[in-house]
């Protein structure tokens, strides 16, 4: 196998060590957005084989944001594809236990992730990359293909409509309480 003329002149990139750097951060990215483990190790080994293949064009101190692009835009085409399968039966009742049953000590978790899953995509990757991964606002706002400004507005709104999901079950919660005390 010949080198081609074009790998000699690519730059020297320690791609291990790039992916001891960030191949855990791109991996709970990948498992917030698509909520799915098993599709996760795809997106993650992809990014990087793509980081691999364009490394001449890398610039590595935006290496993570290009990161987190790659993995938004998999995650994307694979939710293309899936709804390209055939629908499901809404009448199908599924007979495994459900979250409650499952991880009752997991209650707050829960309720995060799914205010998570009740956000835009755009929005959910803007505070996930703010918030989560501490992204500053221009790699949000390139990755998102939007503004610095439209990034924090983004940011801004999808948290407070995080503390909104997250107030209304603890309010529910203290009123079933008050409930269980009266006579």
């Amino acid at each position: 196998m010949n080198p081609r003329p074009q790998d000699a002149a690519a730059p020297l990139v320690d791609f291990a060590g790039l992916y001891r750097t960030h191949a855990q951060e791109v991996r709970r990215f990948a498992l917030y957005l698509s909520g799915n483990a098993s599709v996760v190790d795809d997106l993650v080994s992809e990014a990087f084989v793509r980081v691999w293949t364009a490394r001449e064009r890398v610039d590595l101190t935006t290496v993570r944001g290009y990161l987190f692009a790659i993995v938004r835009n998999l995650f994307l085409k694979h939710v293309e594809r899936e709804r390209r399968h055939a629908p499901i039966d809404e009448g199908a009742v599924d007979q495994r236990p459900g979250p409650e049953e499952q991880a009752r000590d997991q209650d707050e978790l829960r309720v995060v992730l799914s205010a998570l899953a009740q956000l835009p995509e755009a929005d959910r990757a803007a505070v996930l990359m703010r918030a989560d991964e501490g992204l500053p606002y221009e790699d949000i706002a390139a990755v998102l293909g939007i503004s610095i400004g439209a990034a924090k507005v983004k940011v801004h709104r999808a948290r407070l409509k995080l503390a909104e999901a997250l107030q209304a079950p603890e309010a529910h919660r203290a009123k079933e309480r008050g409930h269980e005390r009266q006579p």
